[in-house]
């Protein structure tokens, strides 16, 4: 069960939240919760109605038939503002009503920015997996004052606004159309040009489908500065390396650890059991410590794919 999914809450419990949240301090400065009674407060759908920016969420979220399930039971919403939208139409290459007219991919996309409970900016679980209704994840992180969403694409957007409170639920405002995944650790990895040299590995190791299955699997991906500093340690060519394919096979398995472990779920200095067997260890530096005592850094965390999420490290991880 995800973070999410443990804070649903009973109507009870969810009107004392609401008056907290509106008697309490502001939690995103310059933006805000809304500070009229709570008995005025409307459905989700006609509280964005009343909000000028969001003309266009509205627009889509009648357009997908979604008025009616976001006027009744307990959701946040995560609602993108019109600058969103027209910022989402240049990036897909396409008009709003082309858009609006596809009711099936309006409909998917509207879902990914609602969770079937209510949640409150201070509870919002930072940096650990967020599962909306419309399936999928995204990760909410704080930087200094402002808090930003990183969703399936690896696109990053602010939340400008928080805890507007309505009948049925909360809304937050976002300056970005969040997005699902659409491709598998096989494809994001392809899409990295660093990552040229572990995508032949895997390729040689007979490995792509086991990275393209459902999973959900973690990669701790070397880099191809990282696979040059092995070939060099280990006094081989990379032809002679990707040609032992029982070894590079044990060596990529000791990569790969099932499950989806975000950075912030990763517990430090605790053993994490890859697929080949063996453990490795993350340290409270932040660096990945294997068999042989030897260490990597994490480059880059959180990369995210439909089956996955993958860590960037700049070191070969070699098992006992």
């Amino acid at each position: 069960m995800t973070e999410i999914s443990k804070q649903k809450l009973s109507r009870r419990q969810w009107i004392v939240g609401a008056a907290a949240a509106l008697s309490g301090p502001t939690l995103l400065a310059g933006c805000g919760g809304g500070s009229d009674d709570l008995a005025d407060r409307k459905s989700l759908v006609t509280l964005a109605e009343s909000k000028s920016e969001l003309s266009l969420f509205v627009e889509a979220v009648n357009a997908a038939g979604l008025r009616d399930t976001l006027s009744g039971g307990s959701y946040t919403v995560f609602a993108p503002d019109n600058n969103a939208f027209a910022a989402l139409l240049g990036e897909l290459g396409t008009t709003k009503e082309a858009l609006f007219a596809d009711t099936a991919l309006l409909g998917a996309v509207l879902k990914y920015h609602v969770l079937a409970s209510v949640v409150f900016r201070s509870a919002i679980p930072l940096g650990k997996a967020i599962e909306p209704i419309g399936g999928g994840f995204f990760k909410i992180e704080q930087h200094g004052g402002a808090y930003r969403v990183n969703d399936g694409r690896n696109r990053v957007s602010a939340i400008t606004s928080t805890d507007s409170v309505a009948a049925n639920g909360v809304l937050h405002v976002v300056d970005g159309v969040l997005l699902p995944a659409d491709k598998d650790i096989v494809q994001t990895a392809q899409a990295t040009a660093d990552l040229s040299i572990l995508m032949e590995a895997v390729v040689a190791a007979g490995l792509v489908d086991a990275l393209k299955a459902p999973g959900p699997l973690t990669v701790f991906a070397p880099t191809n500065a990282a696979f040059a500093a092995l070939l060099a340690q280990l006094g081989v060519t990379k032809e002679a390396l990707l040609a032992d394919t029982a070894l590079l096979t044990k060596v990529l398995t000791y990569h790969l650890v099932s499950g989806r472990v975000l950075k912030a779920d990763i517990r430090m200095d605790a053993p994490i059991t890859t697929l080949q067997g063996q453990t490795v260890r993350v340290n409270a530096s932040l660096r990945v410590v294997d068999q042989r005592n030897r260490s990597s850094g994490l480059v880059a965390t959180d990369i995210f794919a439909t089956n996955g999420v993958i860590h960037v490290i700049d070191q070969v991880l070699l098992p006992a």
